[in-house]
């Protein structure tokens, strides 16, 4: 099997790292320093148990690499239509695209039966043009239960968590789906493949769309937002939005608002990946994470004043002139102003 690894920041290396250490023919696809420091002296994987340096192949031109088997996407949601078009010499006939991203994914309605099959969702597909440079029926989803650091150029440490549940949109185990989980499982990662990968989104999601704003305005960790009374408080009210928006397209989560709240705070002192990126002045997973849920809402005529809220004023904030080392790109600008759209 060829893997691309489409991405190589944190969990991209790592997961690339992790698969290339078992024999596995992967390619990193970066940028930038980073991607020179992993040419030059090679990808260093920190973990508890090893303290690694692996030789592994990595570009910056897909061309490089050519068609592969599986592109697995180590890229944040908005950044999707920036790297689409230039990942295409990857995509042969059969090339299956993991879609280890949060959020709501551009492929969500795709196969999902019922009268919402097929539909855009247009906060993370703005006019259908992710679906054409990624066509949803060469995805599987993947939800990423793991956590990493970059912590020097070309150096990648693992903090936390080794589950990456997959599934098909469409439900089933397919031979790709089995595939692509024996391959994660051989470098040591819990791959399982669920029957409903939806409602693995929705869990995850649940505390994204929620705690992710939250810290960003705050500059709270996780221990502290969900200790605090008040926050905690907040934070359970704007959960139980994102979980009857999930009902309204069929998805009952088996993790209550409490659960979810308690495995927050038990993370520890941990900022979100939504603040970190906010000091570092890099755009935002606005769109996926909360714009998405309040577009579903909107379309189902679940309302969601909260999560509104939190996104006007994550967005406001985001472009704010004293915003440390503030990087924020027309496009990724345009993208998180949008107002939610109801789409067929």
């Amino acid at each position: 099997m060829k893997i691309a690894v489409l991405g190589a920041g944190a969990i991209g290396a790592y997961v690339g790292g992790m698969l290339y250490r078992t024999g596995a023919d992967v390619s990193l696809i970066a940028r930038g320093e980073h991607l020179r420091a992993i040419q030059k002296s090679g990808l260093r994987i920190i973990t508890a148990r090893h303290d690694i340096t692996l030789r592994i192949p990595a570009t910056d031109d897909p061309a490089d690499v050519g068609p592969v088997d599986f592109v697995f996407l180590g890229v944040k949601a908005h950044q999707n239509l920036s790297i689409g078009a230039a990942s295409a010499p990857l995509l042969g006939t059969g090339t299956v695209i993991v879609a280890a991203q949060n959020g709501v994914p551009w492929w969500y309605f795709h196969g999902s039966g019922g009268r919402h099959d097929g539909a855009r969702v247009e906060s993370v597909d703005p006019g259908g043009h992710v679906s054409r440079l990624f066509p949803p029926e060469r995805a599987i989803g993947c939800v990423v239960y793991c956590s990493t650091e970059v912590t020097d150029l070309g150096v990648v440490m693992h903090l936390d968590g080794s589950k990456f549940p997959v599934g098909e949109p469409c439900g089933g185990r397919s031979e790709r789906l089995q595939a692509f989980s024996e391959l994660m499982r051989a470098a040591g990662f819990r791959a399982p493949m669920v029957r409903d990968i939806r409602e693995q989104i929705w869990i995850k999601l649940m505390g994204n769309a929620v705690l992710n704003p939250v810290s960003a305005l705050t500059g709270a960790t996780l221990e502290e937002i969900c200790r605090d009374p008040m926050t905690r408080q907040g934070v359970e009210v704007m959960m139980n939005e994102v979980l009857a928006v999930a009902r309204a397209y069929g998805v009952t989560l088996r993790v209550s608002v409490a659960q979810r709240v308690a495995g927050a705070e038990a993370v520890g002192p941990h900022k979100t990946s939504m603040l970190q990126d906010l000091e570092a002045g890099k755009p935002l997973e606005l769109d996926a994470l909360v714009g998405a849920v309040i577009e579903l809402g909107e379309r189902a005529d679940v309302p969601t004043p909260n999560l509104r809220l939190a996104h006007a004023l994550v967005r406001l904030r985001a472009t704010q002139p004293d915003r440390p080392g503030r990087r924020w790109s027309a496009d990724a600008a345009s993208v998180a102003t949008r107002s939610p759209t109801r789409t067929a």
